[in-house]
């Protein structure tokens, strides 16, 4: 087995989601203000319609997934008696990464259309990133592992990947073949975080790290290959028609100073910084061709949903109070329908 580095840019980022994940935090002090009730009780379904799905921050349904309808997410909200850490869905599928009963291990879920279990599968790690390929055929997960020896106790990271079709999994990319600029590249301090899957099922996009340097990366398969696209790109989220990516970089190249999100034009490799001024330390999500959301921590233990155009114009927008790990499950807009609105 490949050796696995520390990375030190878990540590400046990921403190609060580690305590989150492990332990149940109680109501935190925080401004005044109005939290959404936690909803009531029903059915959530992952099958796609006009709806958010995201993961319950509040007190009386923390960790419970939930299900709010669009554009008017102001409204209410159902909760579901299925509870994750965190989750992704698309066209029916859904990956549900959480505690394994009463012991202190996480597990993924894979879930069916009415959040039925379809297959799960151990974790090595706290859970930290998921996402489902358009289709529903590919999941990915990424956990943060501890205990290597050599990396000073410090987070490192593994990327798992199944094909829900043939159950073929995919445990680990470090002994995949990897291009730096074209050219075969072997380290022993490779890390690999935030897939996000192509439309073909065969290919994605996540960040890779080593030597200090964060590049996103395009990822094939078939061949087991990684080639370097470009640098300081990380938690990619791919757009409904595929010619963009959302993403967080390191402000001024270090995680210490926060997070800036931007979308990237892969045609062209132009950068569009987005409204949110914040540090966003999540892996964004379209909601449709035209707007990315993402969690944003407030106070300790807590988080809100919120949502910017994806062209950098507009105001960040508040769309679910008390939740993280949000999902849109509207079937993408075809290029043509986005070209025509």
């Amino acid at each position: 087995m490949k050796p696995r580095p520390r990375i030190l840019i878990a540590v400046a980022g990921f403190v609060a989601l580690l305590a989150v994940a492990i332990v149940a935090i109680g109501t935190a002090a925080g401004p005044a203000r109005r939290i959404a009730d936690a909803g009531t009780p029903g059915a959530v379904s992952l099958a796609p319609g006009p709806r958010l799905l995201a993961r319950s921050l509040a007190a009386d349904s923390r960790d419970h997934l939930i299900s709010v309808a669009t554009p008017d997410t102001g409204g209410g909200r159902t909760v579901s008696t299925t509870s994750c850490v965190r989750l992704y869905a698309a066209a029916g599928t859904g990956i549900c990464l959480r505690l394994d009963g009463g012991l202190r291990t996480f597990e993924a879920v894979v879930l069916g259309p009415d959040l039925d279990p379809r297959r799960t599968l151990p974790l090595v790690g706290v859970p930290n990133r998921a996402q489902v390929s358009p289709s529903g055929r590919m999941v990915t997960w990424t956990v943060f592992v501890t205990g290597d020896s050599y990396n000073g106790g410090h987070f490192s990271t593994r990327v798992g990947i199944l094909d829900t079709r043939t159950g073929e999994l995919v445990s680990t990319l470090e002994d995949w073949s990897v291009l730096v600029d074209d050219k075969p590249y072997e380290a022993a301090d490779l890390n690999f975080w935030g897939v996000t899957f192509t439309r073909d099922d065969g290919h994605f996009y996540a960040t890779m790290s080593t030597a200090g340097r964060r590049r996103l990366v395009h990822g094939d398969l078939a061949t087991r290959t990684l080639r370097t696209v470009r640098e300081n790109v990380e938690c990619p989220s791919l757009s409904p028609d595929g010619t963009r990516l959302a993403f967080k970089s390191a402000v001024d190249g270090d995680p210490r100073h926060g997070w800036r999100l931007s979308v990237l034009d892969l045609a062209g490799g132009t950068v569009t910084p987005l409204a949110e001024t914040r540090s966003v330390d999540d892996q964004a999500t379209w909601v449709d061709a035209r707007t990315v959301a993402y969690a944003l921590p407030r106070g300790r233990g807590h988080a809100d949903v919120w949502h910017v155009p994806a062209d950098g114009s507009g105001v960040p927008r508040l769309v679910i109070p008390d939740a993280d790990s949000p999902v849109a499950l509207a079937p993408p807009e075809a290029p043509e329908e986005r070209a025509a609105t």
